[in-house]
């Protein structure tokens, strides 16, 4: 398996960090992909990566949730970044406005030319769209030609919207909340090929059932993966082996 979205850099994991590699390779899990937050967060980005090379592989990009007044200034620093070493992605990135609609305009801007970075670099894009599918879908299209592509994180739509998703050659990220009792995402996800999903866990967010409530972790794609097993009707094993395949193709990822 591989996580395709896990935050292990943040204060949440200072205390155990080295605990937790290690439950997630003895799960299986073979590598990580850390997309970045913020300015703030980069020397706690490199750090990961530095001490767990070549477990992890690492994405830029600012949160739209960190989308503030001074947002071109903290794009030109993180559009720096790319001058001095290759990413697997462009991301986190997106809109989000479940949490501050006053920002829209800004976090629109934000995305705008993030994408474009992804287009210059040629790299995918993770993509954050809380309560805002339509404002995210309408920026893409704008944008959209052979080279955009790119996974919608933290998928919570319905099956119209993932099917447009998908038609635009993007993936579906699929993480513990398919486990929580009140998801729709059970009632269509397996009207979707499993060529067009990928496996997260947006760790230290989201712990899956029976976890939740707790700190994430990404030994827990284990009932994830067996949760979209039971939703596919396939073993368990397929869903890992399959998933893989998707995120080593999207991400171009070398995994040992």
């Amino acid at each position: 398996m591989i996580d395709t979205h896990t935050h292990i850099y943040t204060e949440e994991f200072d205390a155990d960090r080295d605990e937790v590699v290690s439950r997630a390779k003895a799960a299986e899990v073979r590598h990580l992909i850390l997309p970045n937050i913020d300015v703030s967060t980069l020397e706690r980005l490199y750090a990961a990566e530095q001490r767990y090379f070549p477990y992890c592989s690492l994405a830029m990009g600012l949160h739209p949730t960190s989308v503030t007044d001074n947002y071109k200034s903290d794009l030109q620093i993180l559009k720096r970044e790319f001058d001095h070493r290759i990413f697997c992605a462009v991301g986190e990135v997106g809109i989000d406005l479940f949490w501050d609609v006053s920002t829209k305009k800004n976090q629109q801007d934000a995305f705008s030319q993030q994408i474009e970075w992804a287009l210059e670099y040629d790299i995918p894009l993770i993509i954050h769209a809380r309560n805002a599918f339509d404002e995210t879908y309408e920026i893409l299209q704008k944008y959209r030609n052979e080279k955009l592509r790119g996974v919608f994180h933290c998928f919570e739509g319905s099956l119209q919207q993932a099917q447009k998703v998908i038609e635009m050659g993007f993936y579906i990220g699929v993480n513990g909340v398919v486990t929580f009792k009140k998801t729709s995402l059970t009632e269509w996800l397996n009207n979707v090929p499993l060529d067009w999903i990928l496996l997260e866990t947006d760790a230290p967010y989201l712990a899956p059932h029976p976890f939740r409530g707790k700190r994430n972790e990404p030994a827990y794609l284990i009932p994830i993966s067996e949760k979209i097993a039971s939703v596919y009707g396939l073993e368990t094993s397929f869903i890992r082996n399959k998933t893989e395949e998707n995120a080593q193709k999207l991400f171009k990822l070398s995994v040992y």
